[in-house]
């Protein structure tokens, strides 16, 4: 077992050596236990993290006594988290699977940064990766959720994926082992419960080689997938100009699959499936559509997708330039330079640069978002226009408008940033000092 683990460990690559410093997740259960033993006996500094959930009362607590009365005798430090996963859950609206796992990766993973450890390695096992299988085929899954378990995921180690539970349960008898027994394993409240008491054992009715089967099914798609993979990624940076958050849709409209490629684009940035479905029946509808996830918006622009973040509630909507400051990063990365005016002063036509006669402006200088009835006179105009309008005349899109930021001389608009720049402040013959504003 121990040869077969480290095998394993060198072949997926979980470790970069031997002196690897890693948190384990340790219930006290068999699986914990003996994933805990066996990377102790290969020699790697561990440190064992237990989480209380407080869900089986006075079991919970003989739980982490017993884990933190193992760990001692093995002479591993020993860290524990106390959580109200029933009130979390209840206060998120999720069930309570989905907070224990939420708040324990969380946990483990703000030991991880304190302790400058590798990574995390949890005890998921063949038969885990099987449940998994069969509980995303029951909810509806793509290419990605046949795959099973992953081996690493991030910071997040599986070393136990090579060997099945009873192989576990018999190396902890070999070996002597004490361990836990989890009594909610052997419920049927939770889901993954169902699948492993009753499910398995009437597929194995069917075919007894049930496990055999569907771990070969799983390194069959896992194959499938890294072709699914390259070729959408190359898909994607076809249709997806990630800098401007735009989603061209004629591009996309030529692809063999657009629905699955804006799905796989859009699940990233927070929308479900059933919403990527409405955004592509939006295809041929007028612009201005919107649709919401939690952090982002998709707007219907034409012949675009726009991607734009949320604005988070209580953003501050005026910052402050001085006239001794030489670069604000917020909101936007500004530079800001003064220069002596003479006849032959040389002006580099870009519009990430602004040129103001520098006599003419009063400090602070205001940097915010355009509001309603806002105008300005247009660099080379003589009359004042309306904002509004001058958005429209120049086929400014919504989330352009919304993100576009003004530069201010008190309450006078001095420069649409990054556009255009207002006519009275331009530079003359009287001029004396230029300052000099410069957008990245």
């Amino acid at each position: 077992m121990i040869e077969k683990i480290k095998k394993y460990i060198r072949e997926q690559n979980l470790l970069d050596s031997s002196s690897s410093k890693i948190i384990v997740g340790l219930s006290g259960g068999s699986d914990s236990v003996v994933l805990l033993f066996l990377l102790y006996r290969l020699g790697y500094d561990c440190l064992a993290a237990h989480c209380n959930f407080h869900l089986r009362g006075e079991e919970s607590l003989r739980d982490e006594h017993f884990a933190q009365e193992l760990v001692a005798s093995w002479d591993i430090p020993f860290y524990k988290q106390d959580f109200n996963t029933k009130k979390i859950a209840h206060k998120k609206g999720i069930s309570i699977e989905m907070a224990a796992r939420d708040l324990r990766y969380a946990w483990f993973e703000q030991l991880r940064t304190e302790h400058q450890a590798d990574v995390i390695a949890v005890a998921h096992h063949q038969d885990d990766s099987i449940e998994t299988l069969l509980l995303n085929l029951i909810r509806g899954t793509g290419v990605k959720g046949l795959t099973g378990i992953q081996a690493k995921n991030g910071r997040i180690i599986r070393p136990l994926l090579c060997v099945s539970k009873n192989e576990i349960l018999q190396f902890a008898d070999q070996e002597r082992i004490p361990y836990r027994l989890d009594s909610s394993n052997l419920q049927e409240e939770y889901t993954r419960n169902k699948i492993r008491l009753k499910l398995i054992p009437l597929l194995k009715s069917i075919n007894p080689s049930i496990e055999t089967a569907l771990l070969r099914t799983m390194e069959n798609m896992n194959e499938t997938a890294n072709i699914y993979e390259q070729h959408l990624s190359e898909a994607i940076k076809k249709v997806f100009d990630s800098d401007k958050g735009t989603i061209y849709i004629p591009d996309l409209q030529k692809l063999p699959s657009p629905q699955s490629v804006l799905f796989e684009l859009l699940k990233n940035y927070g929308f479900s499936r059933d919403l990527v479905q409405a955004i592509f029946r939006s295809l041929e509808s007028q612009s201005g559509k919107e649709f919401h996830s939690s952090r982002y918006t998709v707007i219907k622009d034409r012949d675009r997708f726009l991607l734009i973040p949320r604005k988070p509630i209580g953003e501050k909507n005026v910052y402050m330039l001085q006239e001794d400051d030489r670069e604000i990063h917020t909101p936007i990365f500004l530079t800001l330079a003064f220069e002596d005016f003479h006849e032959n002063y040389e002006i580099i036509k870009d519009k990430k640069r602004a040129y103001f006669d520098a006599g003419l402006l009063h400090f602070p200088l205001k940097i915010r978002k355009w509001e309603k009835g806002d105008k300005f006179v247009p660099f080379g105009m003589n009359k004042f226009q309306k904002l509004s309008d001058y958005f429209n005349n120049h086929k400014f899109s919504k989330p352009e408008k919304d993100n576009t930021w003004l530069l201010c001389s008190d309450e006078e608009i001095i420069w649409i940033i990054g556009n255009r720049t207002d006519n009275r402040y331009r530079l003359t013959k009287g001029c004396q000092k230029v300052c000099i504003l410069k957008l990245f």
